[in-house]
């Protein structure tokens, strides 16, 4: 018997050896403390035909990004010089090279995990290195570029670099360690002990490796293992608010000296932190307790997210089994734009008039949180308002785009498609409508979807037909020739399902068609702009500069938006909190 249990210890200690071997003293995550208020990192390397096939599209679209990334740095040359050098020298390490290359020459790890975290609210940033000496020779160039060294100190054996920025009160620290690289933005005074964390030489007493979070949140929220954060609002806010954070306590100290210099008002009149402002921060965060977020699906053709954001009981349970009967709501779009929102006035009153009251009884009394008392009471006052028809018969709002031309120098651009007004009363609405304009005094519209052409002395603006129509639960309008027909199916389209708060569905076509018109739209305001200039030689240099910054940002985004097959997006509430997911596919 006595045999017998000793063999079972050794099998289950076996088993826990060889758990504990599967996971990575040295991975980034095992210098992350597992009270972070904030995280993103990979648990995990994507395989390696993914990989290829990203890089590959990332190296495709590198030349627009570079050119938008120049058009940064020259804007930002005159207000921070050192900066737009800065940018200027990573600029020139990317030119004419691939992502791979570049990440070759600089002894980055494409291969490897890295993490951003806070220690506290001082961010970190560790990622893993192929050659740490090629890493130590990027920076240097880096250094060449911006004109002079950063300085150097040593902990624990370790000499790292440093940028002081004395203005904001904070230093900015970069070391290799190990086969790591490690950046963070920590306050002027940082003690030793500090530092030792941040460069890994002390370990945290729990680490998030150990603790498990990201792969908890992981397993149940479906997120896959390539890029994962969280900001816990739990422990952020009241660091932030309770002036215990080391480095929120030096930026505020920062600015109180700028102020003081210039008011002559003492910083130490300005570093007073109530009590009650940590009991306040804890009393929001609760109400949104977390952020969380990850990719669902990537590969070379598809790019999914998944954002969570955690919300008190109450907030959930108004709105998490609620089914707005707004037509469209209930199934995906089939317009190259199309967009559903669910605004149901009669339950957002409901609750926002209990917050209201809420912060009416218990009014928040941290002086910087002041505010939120007018607000909420605001919002009490605009939900009595918004009790009066139509607004508080209101449902949603569903706008479905067939064509989309943008229009001249002055003219408005064309548009074919319908837009549909959920309401639980359209008749109510319909005569609102002819109460405010005149042209509509002898429309007749019956529920049962029909379609009305309206006066032609109203659409003239437009250039194009229009009509009306009326179903049990909406108005609606059709724009351009042939869209009438349309009504009859907009206006049965199936209502939402519990939860469901908007869809989107955006075409690569459409949103490539935005762009250009936004591209002209600027060009035109640059014309008149140097036109008004022109007995100003300096103004009109500033900005001729200024609209070659913006005709190179927007031919970026136009190749960004050519790449582009469709986007669609939804919004829901469950039980857990608000749910908003984007699926972008690539040609």
């Amino acid at each position: 018997m006595r045999s017998t249990k000793r063999i079972a210890a050794l099998g289950l200690a076996g088993v826990l050896l060889a758990a504990c071997h599967h996971k990575d003293k040295d991975a980034p995550l095992a210098f992350v403390p597992a009270d972070t208020p904030y995280v993103l990192a990979n648990l995990d390397v994507l395989d390696d035909d993914t990989r290829k096939a990203l890089l590959a599209q990332a190296d495709t679209q590198l030349p627009s990004e570079l050119t938008q990334l120049r058009s940064t740095a020259d804007e930002m040359a005159e207000k921070d010089p050192d900066l737009s050098r800065l940018l200027k020298a990573v600029i020139a390490e990317l030119d004419g090279k691939t992502i791979e290359s570049f990440a070759q020459n600089a002894g980055l790890n494409i291969k490897g995990r890295s993490v951003v975290y806070g220690l506290g609210l001082s961010p970190v940033a560790r990622f893993e290195l192929t050659d740490p000496k090629a890493f130590d020779a990027f920076v240097g160039r880096l250094e060449s570029a911006y004109g002079k060294k950063f300085d150097t100190a040593t902990v624990g054996g370790v000499t790292y670099r440093k940028h002081v920025a004395a203005d904001s009160g904070v230093q900015i620290v970069m070391a290799e360690v190990g086969k790591q690289a490690v950046a963070a933005i920590l306050p002027l005074d940082a003690p030793e002990a500090t530092l030792r964390l941040a460069f890994g030489l002390d370990r945290p007493e729990k680490n998030l490796q150990d603790d498990g979070r990201l792969d908890k949140l992981a397993k149940a929220k479906d997120y896959q293992p390539w890029a994962i954060g969280q900001v816990d609002l739990v422990r952020a806010l009241p660091l932030a608010a309770s002036g215990k954070d080391p480095l929120f306590n030096a930026l505020i100290k920062a600015r109180a000296e700028a102020e003081s210099a210039k008011t002559g008002e003492p910083v130490a009149n300005q570093l007073k932190v109530s009590p009650a402002c940590e009991a306040d921060a804890a009393r929001i965060a609760s109400r949104v307790p977390s952020v969380s977020f990850g990719y669902t699906k990537l590969d070379e053709k598809h790019q999914d997210i998944r954002w969570d954001v955690t919300l008190a009981d109450d907030v959930t349970k108004a709105f998490s089994g609620l089914k707005v009967e707004l037509p469209g709501l209930g199934a995906a779009g089939t317009a190259p734009f199309d967009v559903s929102i669910a605004v149901p006035i009669a339950q957002l009153r409901t609750f926002w008039g209990a917050q209201a009251d809420a912060v009416a009884a218990k009014p928040f009394t941290c002086p910087s949180l002041a505010e939120l008392n007018e607000g909420f009471a605001k919002i009490g006052l605009m939900t009595q308002q918004a009790a009066v028809p139509p607004i508080g018969d209101l449902l949603g709002l569903r706008v479905a785009l067939d064509s989309f031309e943008p229009g001249g120098s002055d003219a408005m651009p064309k548009f074919s498609g319908r837009i549909l007004i959920g309401t639980s009363n359209p008749a109510g609405l319909v005569a609102m409508a002819q109460m405010a304009a005149s042209g509509l005094q002898q429309l007749k519209l019956t529920p049962d979807g029909k379609p009305v052409p309206l006066p032609p002395e109203l659409t003239a603006p437009l250039g194009r037909p229009v009509w009306a129509a009326m179903g049990p639960k909406a108005v609606a309008l059709a724009v351009g020739q042939g869209e009438d027909v349309k009504l009859g199916e907009l206006l049965n389209a199936a209502s939402g399902d519990a939860g469901r708060l908007g869809r989107l569905s955006l075409s690569g076509e459409m949103y490539l068609a935005w762009v250009k018109a936004m591209a002209e739209k600027a060009d035109h305001i640059a014309d008149l702009t140097a036109a008004s200039q022109q007995d100003d030689p300096e103004a009109q240099a500033t900005a001729k500069a200024t609209a070659e910054r913006s005709k190179a940002q927007f031919e970026s985004m136009e190749a960004q938006a050519a790449r582009i097959k469709s986007l669609n997006g939804d919004a829901r509430m469950t039980s857990d909190g608000l749910i908003i997911t984007s699926q972008t596919e690539l040609k």
